[in-house]
């Protein structure tokens, strides 16, 4: 374990939270793996107690800093072609009560990112019928439920607009809706945490791609 007296608990959480920032922005790491993979890193196989790790708001501002330095010239296109695919699936959705979560939303999303969608509906099993309809194939798995209840189920899979697009994941996390009840609240930092589809065509409309909700005041055939 790292000796408190010998280091300073800031300065470990500014240089973990830095590494995995750049973990998340160019490979793809989800912020758990990417915390525990930059304490490694940072320490080598010493255990660094988890008061010391950094909270994932003070990553995601290390990842805004290192796209702002390293990926200004791409990041924000990629952003944007996310959002936009996030918004035509939404609107897909909409019977379903579709909300947009994740890296899309916030905008830090880049290249690895996929999209997460929340939907909201008396009978969720109708979302799977809806893709097997539309002869989408999809894996199912578990996703934490944001109010720490039971795991909702989760629907995933590759999409592409041509097969000329690289493949984007998309994980569909399938809510009662009454669980929409106060979903929708802002953080400590006046942010909502999930987007409906009007919210995010406005997102779109601002013209600033790295734009986050609160941080400033379409149906085809899959082809695989």
């Amino acid at each position: 374990m790292v000796r408190r007296s010998h280091v300073d608990p800031q300065r470990v959480r500014e240089e973990i939270a830095m590494a995995a920032a750049r973990l998340i922005a160019e490979e793809g790491l989800d912020y758990s793996s990417a915390k525990r993979k930059a304490a490694r890193q940072v320490f080598g196989q010493a255990r660094v107690a988890g008061e010391w790790l950094p909270d994932n708001d003070q990553i995601e501002e290390e990842i805004r800093e290192y796209q702002s330095l390293f990926q200004s010239d791409s990041q924000p296109a990629v952003l944007r072609h996310l959002r936009e695919v996030a918004f035509d699936w939404m609107k897909r959705l909409v019977q379903f009560n579709p909300y947009l979560t994740g890296a899309v939303l916030n905008g830090t999303a880049g290249e690895h990112s996929d999209i997460h969608l929340q939907v909201f509906c008396d009978n969720p099993k109708e979302v799977a019928i809806y893709l097997l309809n539309a002869n989408i194939q999809y894996d199912v798995s578990e996703t934490r439920h944001f109010g720490g209840r039971s795991p909702v189920e989760t629907l995933s899979f590759l999409w592409r607009d041509t097969r000329e697009d690289a493949p984007i994941g998309m994980h569909i996390a399938l809510y009662d809706t009454d669980d929409l009840r106060g979903a929708v609240r802002a953080d400590a930092r006046g942010r909502t945490q999930r987007a409906n589809t009007e919210t995010v065509a406005t997102l779109l409309s601002q013209g600033d791609a790295s734009a986050a909700i609160g941080s400033t005041p379409p149906p085809t055939q899959s082809k695989p």
